[in-house]
């Protein structure tokens, strides 16, 4: 989970916990990390820490954190400031708006992805273009060509 991320804070330190029987509507916002376990239906959890979402989790709340890691079913669009980790078992519908991302393998994700720190795109020089169809060779002169090379074997 979570423990991958360097330099991220280990999830033993979880504060917030919304259990496996919790079902929560509205809005969470605090300073530390949270887990989710149960069901979100809509809203939004905020937090400076880090949000889990566990492998039987529906979360539909928007989500806003440093790192969030996703094992189970997120409907909401995503907030990560550091890092989004989509696990093999996690699903997410929804835009997200990260500073780096992972998918594993079997991860599922349906959305609009931005990056932070959009690094400039290579310069491939002047010479560089983009054919139009007046650069487009003219189809009916190769097909007459092509034709008088088979008809006498020579060009």
């Amino acid at each position: 989970m979570l423990n991958r991320i360097r330099g991220g804070v280990p999830v033993d330190k979880i504060e917030t916990f919304i259990g496996p029987n919790s079902n929560f509507k509205g809005t969470l916002i605090c300073d530390g990390n949270v887990r989710i376990d149960g069901v979100c239906e809509s809203g939004l959890i905020k937090t400076v820490g880090n949000i889990v979402v566990g492998p039987e989790a529906k979360v539909g709340s928007d989500l806003e954190a440093e790192n969030i890691s996703v094992s189970g079913a997120v409907t909401g669009n995503i907030v990560a400031s550091g890092r989004l980790e989509v696990l093999s078992t996690g699903k997410v519908w929804g835009d997200a708006n990260v500073g780096n991302i992972l998918l594993d393998d079997e991860a599922f994700f349906k959305g609009r992805l931005a990056m932070k720190d959009e690094p400039d795109r290579p310069d491939f020089g002047t010479d560089q273009r983009t054919q139009t169809e007046s650069d487009l060779p003219n189809t009916d002169e190769t097909v007459e060509e092509a034709e008088s090379i088979s008809d006498d074997g020579q060009s």
